[in-house]
């Protein structure tokens, strides 16, 4: 064999770009294995984008982690599919449009709906290629061919599909309703787009008089504004305070009208004074009250969230927020405001665009969900889905028992339109999968449709099964659906996950996935979430330019312990790129020892104790990623495939063959290469799934291989290699070494300084046979001119240091390796340095002053100083303990 030389510094760039277009131009993303006479397969559906912008470091982890599934069951033989895709995002994206236009001095309104949706589209156009180049540049092995967009014709039809047939079964009605509206975006959002937060705010009491004159009563709320929308004044029927009063009338303040006293069992005894003002179409608790005592409905908001005719002249067209400040001076003018106080309260807030949402009363459409909603849970109940953590489910749960109607309606023009028309003949509503041309009852073609659109969550819902044909019983629905995994957040499990069980048990008649995995979030150094208002974000690509996407995806998948969240920076992904260069320069040297080698064919392979040891040790890393895959502990098949390459076969086995390397005899150097060949050719296999472009490269490279590692089998675990008596012995001469390098370590004997050692053993048997054949190597591994194994216990060992070992003891002579005086002198004076460090610093830490004013960091960093002296003293004293025995 000729040797192979690879560049002397690992640089992903040389091949990252390379190999990804070799992998997807010769379609090795797609589904190419036969299936299986049980069906089985492997698929799942990435958690789609929205085309609003790029890709952040939680969709790094999330396709990350998919990608090491995919790979790792592509390779397993399994007819494998991973379909990519994006959301139209509704708000989000139209809210981007929108603030273009408005730079450009322009409003949606004065395009049109047409135009604003031609702009629309290419900007998503302009963000999908910037996803999309992102994920490849990531390393994700999705199938192109199968990409999927929430808006395109497929979904398009699927959504139809399923507004109709949910209309059909009266699941989808229209209706008046209280929701939550967003005056900045003009649109209703459903409960779970609202964020709530505790906001500063006043509490204010104004007093209503009694219509009689017969005196007044108090009353506190926290938005003054809303009172024109009042209708009633409501006390708890069994407050004793107030039974007198039930049934009078009282003036509003700033209006001529009168409303009445009323009792209602929801009002609190210990809220403020205990009697509320009822104002139905802007509280959710007073559209309940309304709805039980039948009250007139006031409506004092526009869409656009100002004042509308509903209040006096003053107030119209003015922005709620403002004419809160504006009614409070009017009631305190007018002597109605008996007192403002601080208060700080919970306020909804747009999950977009982060304005003040408005209870507000309008017409929607609305999903029923308590029938789906309850065959979701059953599912789960019944073990059809499995939550990765466990604890998930019980968010899953709670939001399914607490489940009200869906509102999908949205005063958007993006997104999918409601397939509704209105005849402006007869009035008819006309609801049907394709448009119609005329009326359905009258023949006029005088019909108009309905404008509003869905919420983007309604598209979504269907992911699983739409991206695969659904309403049509394709070939890929049938092949694929059930899909096997959903790896997503925790933070859309009510948003997305559960929808998608409830939409498909409905349409499907099954789950969409067994098994759902949440990951943790991505937060930095301090913990804090990375977002954009913060400026703690990591871009991923910045990631793989720094350090290339292996580096990235396996320090992600490292990190990555179930139910936890990843604290990084940009520093922790040096973590990957030590793996990947200690790979490349292992390689490297493997691959230049090629020269004049003869590989030998494995079936003729001699293997010796260490041989069977590190096929052991390969076997166990195999079973060990295996059984990771399947409890989706990404982490632990990171780790075994980190401690088998790096510690095992760099550390141990490649060095325990350097002597066979460069034996004389060219039959051992022929077999010693060959063997290390074929492990490094099996580390790609075991590896790609985590390290997926490098071990492609290498796998390319080696003489022993063919083809491509993508689609080669992985590695599985034999019993024909499970070699336990000969791991049993080189962990035992594992022991002795490490034992002893220990001791070096402490007693910092230089590395170049080379020691005697005894090794006594307890009883003479496999292992100290085993031993007792090693000494050239127990040399090499811990730099010694001599190795005694002592199984009689006759040699002396007077002067030796022992090192206390498991069915053996070591003895090393130190007073060889340093001047035993000279290194007590040293340690004593590392003692009086420390102690005069300590001493400082214990004087800073009972400063009162210093404790009290400085910061935390500073004190932090004073108590460290303080724990690294008291060390540094204890281990000194301890050495010149052992010294002195000597």
């Amino acid at each position: 064999m000729k040797a192979v030389e690879l560049k002397k510094a690992y640089d992903p760039k040389d091949f990252e770009d390379r190999i990804y277009a070799e992998w997807k131009n010769n379609g090795m993303f797609s589904p190419m294995a036969e299936d299986n006479e049980d069906g089985e397969h492997f698929s799942i559906v990435m958690p789609p984008p929205n085309v609003t912008g790029i890709l952040h470091m939680g969709h790094a982890l999330n396709n990350s982690l998919q990608d090491i599934l995919i790979r790792y069951y592509r390779m397993k033989g399994l007819p494998t599919l991973w379909v990519p895709g994006t959301d139209h995002a509704g708000i989000a994206t139209q809210h981007i449009v929108e603030k273009q236009l408005q730079e450009e001095g322009i409003r949606r309104q004065d395009l049109g709906r047409e135009k604003f949706l031609e702009r629309t589209w290419q900007v998503k156009e302009k963000h999908h290629d910037i996803i999309a180049h992102q994920l490849e540049k990531i390393g994700t092995s999705c199938d192109w061919e199968h990409e999927r967009f929430t808006m395109d014709e497929g979904l398009s039809k699927a959504v139809r599909e399923c507004f109709v047939t949910l209309y059909e079964k009266n699941l989808i009605y229209k209706g008046e309703y209280l929701v939550n509206y967003c005056p900045h975006c003009g649109t209703a959002l459903a409960d779970d787009e609202v964020d709530h937060s505790e906001e500063a705010g006043k509490l204010y009491d104004i007093l209503y008089p009694f219509s009689d004159g017969s005196g007044n009563i108090t009353i506190a709320t926290t938005r003054p504004e809303t009172m024109f929308g009042d209708i009633a004044v409501a006390v708890n029927p069994e407050d004793e305070r107030y039974k007198d009063l039930v049934g009078k009338w009282v003036n509003l303040p700033l209006t001529g009208r009168k409303i009445q006293i009323i009792t209602d069992s929801f009002v609190s005894l210990e809220f403020g004074t205990g009697m509320v003002k009822i104002t139905p179409a802007h509280d959710p608790n007073d559209w309940e009250c309304g709805k039980r005592h039948n009250l007139e409905i006031i409506n004092i908001l526009n869409s656009d969230g100002t004042l509308n005719d509903n209040c006096p002249e003053k107030y119209r067209n003015v922005p709620a927020y403002d004419a809160r400040a504006m009614v409070a001076a009017d009631l305190k003018e007018q002597g109605y405001l008996v007192k403002e106080v601080d208060y700080n309260h919970e306020v909804g807030h747009c999950y977009r665009c982060n304005t003040i949402v408005e209870p507000y009363l309008s017409e929607q459409w609305f999903v029923s969900m308590k029938s789906m909603a309850d065959k979701a849970l059953e599912a789960w109940q019944a073990g059809d889905v499995k939550f990765y953590p466990k604890k998930w489910e019980n968010t899953y749960s709670h939001w399914l028992t607490s489940i009200k109607d869906w509102c999908i309606s949205r005063q958007l023009w993006w997104g999918h339109r409601i397939p509704v028309w209105y005849c402006d003949a007869c009035g008819e509503m006309i609801v049907a999968r394709e448009d119609p041309s005329e009326c359905s009852k009258c023949g006029s073609k005088n019909i108009r449709q309905e404008t509003d659109v869905l919420d983007t969550w309604f598209s979504s819902w269907l992911w699983p099964f739409s991206t695969l044909g659904w309403p049509e019983k394709t070939v890929d629905f049938t092949r694929f659906f059930p899909t096997s995994t959903l790896v997503t957040g925790y933070d859309i499990i009510f948003f997305w996950v559960a929808r998608m069980i409830m939409a498909s048990l409905e349409f499907v008649g099954e789950v969409p996935f067994k098994d759902i995995y949440i990951t943790g979030l991505v937060r930095d150094k301090t913990g804090r979430k990375m977002s954009k208002s913060l400026g703690n974000g990591i871009d991923p690509i910045e990631v793989v330019n720094e350090y290339g996407s292996d580096a990235m995806k396996f320090t992600l998948s490292y990190m990555a312990t179930q139910g936890q969240d990843i604290m990084i920076d940009m520093d922790s992904f040096k973590f990957g790129s030590r793996f990947a260069n200690k790979i490349w320069n292992a390689t490297r040297f493997l691959l230049m020892n090629m020269e004049d080698r003869n590989l030998v064919d494995k079936k003729d392979f001699k293997l010796n104790v260490f041989d069977k040891w590190i096929y052991f040790r390969l076997n166990e890393a195999a079973r060990k990623v295996e059984e990771s895959m399947k409890s989706y502990r990404f982490n632990d098949g990171a780790s075994a495939i980190y401690d088998f390459f790096w510690n095992d076969f760099c550390d141990w086995y490649v060095e325990a063959s350097k002597p066979k390397m460069y034996s004389d005899d060219e039959t051992v150097k022929d077999q010693t290469i060959s063997i290390l060949l074929d492990l490094l050719a099996e580390s790609m296999r075991l590896m790609h799934p985590y390290i997926s472009f490098m071990s492609e490269e290498i796998y390319s490279k080696l003489p022993n291989t063919e083809g491509n590692v993508i689609n080669t089998s992985y590695p599985e675990w034999s019993e024909e290699r499970n070699f336990a008596a000969e791991n049993d012995l080189v962990l035992n001469l594992q022991e002795v070494i490490r034992g002893i390098r220990a001791l070096r370590g402490e007693l910092q004997i230089s590395p170049e300084k080379r020691i005697k050692c005894i090794i006594r053993v307890d009883i003479s048997d496999s292992k100290s046979d085993f031993l007792n054949n090693q000494t050239d190597l127990l040399k090499i591994f811990l730099n010694a001119n001599e190795i005694i194994i002592d199984i009689d216990k006759s040699s002396d060992i007077s002067g030796a240091v022992p090192v206390a070992g498991s069915g053996f003891e070591s003895f090393v002579f130190v007073k060889d390796a340093i001047d035993v005086e000279k290194e007590i002198a040293k340690l004593e004076n590392e003692i009086i340095k420390s102690e005069k460090n300590l001493n400082g610093t214990n004087k800073k830490l009972s400063n009162e002053k210093f404790m009290n004013n400085a910061k935390q960091e500073a004190i932090d960093k004073e108590l460290s100083k303080k724990a690294e002296f008291e060390e540094v003293i204890a281990k000194s004293n301890k050495h010149i303990a052992l010294l002195k025995t000597l």
